[in-house]
């Protein structure tokens, strides 16, 4: 239950979960008739955006939040798969703004950030780990951004891809 996360986010202790791709037709109401499925709620909001709204449900318990992402994440609400995950505060995420990127290509739908990060975290200076998701469809776009503390790393790593072909 990595999915998308921030790096050496500890899920240990969370009991809320993030809810994205949720399609315009969806009510709180309902939001919550399906997730109260999982557990019991302290409880559940959710966000209105023009194409795709998001929410947040917050349980009693680890293990209710848990069981919400194992069973409802990819489910389809009028057709459109929702993304259910660990929510976390921003603040529990490096600020990467000043940070080098390198653009990663070619993924396979079933990167995450998580999948990405741990490729290249081998290197001290790999901060964090972005797939690009597409908002309509919740799916991957096959690419992704790999943050570094330092400008050295992406441009060994850029050698090293021109040079050998980084597979």
């Amino acid at each position: 239950m990595s999915g998308n996360l921030p790096p050496g986010f500890d899920s240990s202790t969370c009991r809320s979960v993030y809810v994205g791709n949720i399609h315009p037709q969806v009510t709180d109401s309902l939001l919550q008739e399906l997730f109260a499925g999982a557990g019991a709620l302290e409880g559940c909001k959710l966000i209105r955006k023009e194409k795709s709204s998001y929410g947040f449900v917050d349980y009693y318990d680890r293990s209710s939040a848990a069981f919400a992402i194992v069973t409802l994440n990819g489910r389809n609400l009028f057709g459109q798969p929702i993304k259910v995950n660990w929510a976390y505060a921003r603040s529990q995420r490096e600020d990467t703004s000043g940070h080098f990127n390198i653009f990663v290509g070619d993924l396979s739908p079933e990167v995450t950030d998580a999948t990405l990060y741990a490729c290249f975290s081998a290197y001290p200076s790999c901060s964090d780990a972005r797939v690009m998701w597409d908002q309509q469809t919740g799916r991957s776009r096959g690419f992704g951004f790999v943050s570094f503390r330092n400008q050295q790393m992406p441009k060994v790593l850029l050698m090293i891809s021109l040079g050998s072909g980084l597979k």
